[in-house]
């Protein structure tokens, strides 16, 4: 067991916890909901909520419920700052070619994170895929992508027969596909990114059931693939 000293801060736990809940909720909530969401007393909910105002991680809407606060945008702005720096206009170009919603993927843990997003300015309807949004990495195009960068001892645990196909078959078609996956009725298609010196990436377009060729797509997503790695060296 860990000592005094090298064990984790529940505390700390608590409060990261906390953003996480908020983020994944969409929508504001209120002291009580965060504090069942957390499994803890709303004294305790409080406190911590108080300490995360104070710096700017949360704040309140009109009715009084919690929001994340505009204090985490300034820290997510320098999460890989060149590679968001780099991938930003090449998203912006693919979401405003295919008029569908753009997104740079990167894996943190067992986890596919959405690091970047942009959607089409002139489309009749996009999906949003916010910055932050994650899925494990075992489900989805992204992951795919990501996964096939990767040597299977690096992988999460229990991964199927099936998703070891799609991903050996991402070196052979470039692209991976789903459908269903992590939200239903969506289609996406990514491509991997591996840069080097850091995490396995992969950027992808997530939009409805369309006449689309998935090839023809991907094709598009590795031409931008090509550039951001240029852009960074490798």
């Amino acid at each position: 067991m860990p000592d005094a000293a090298t064990a984790p801060s529940q505390t700390l736990s608590r409060g990261i916890r906390i953003l996480e809940i908020l983020a994944d909720a969409r929508e504001s909530l209120s002291i009580d909901e965060v504090a069942r969401r957390l499994a803890v007393h709303r004294s305790v909910a409080y406190r911590l909520l108080r300490t995360l105002e104070d710096h700017g991680l949360t704040a309140r809407d009109a009715a009084g419920r919690v929001v994340l606060g505009s204090r985490l945008a300034a820290l997510a702005a320098g999460v890989a700052h060149d590679l968001q720096a780099e991938a930003l206009p090449e998203l912006t170009a693919v979401a405003n070619e295919l008029g569908m919603t753009c997104f740079l993927s990167v894996r943190d843990h067992d986890d596919a994170i959405t690091l970047a997003s942009v959607e089409p300015r002139h489309a009749a309807a996009s999906v949003a895929q916010r910055p932050g949004t994650r899925h494990p990495v075992t489900v989805g195009a992204p992951g795919k992508a990501i996964l096939s960068l990767l040597p299977e001892g690096r992988w999460p645990a229990g991964a199927s027969d099936e998703l070891r196909a799609a991903a050996t078959s991402v070196a052979t078609d470039g692209y991976a596909t789903s459908h269903d996956e992590v939200i239903p009725s969506l289609h996406a298609v990514a491509v991997p990114l591996a840069l080097r010196g850091r995490e396995p990436a992969a950027i992808a377009v997530v939009y409805l059931a369309t006449a689309h060729d998935p090839a023809r797509i991907a094709e598009r997503l590795n031409r931008s693939a090509a550039l951001i790695r240029e852009a960074l060296g490798g």
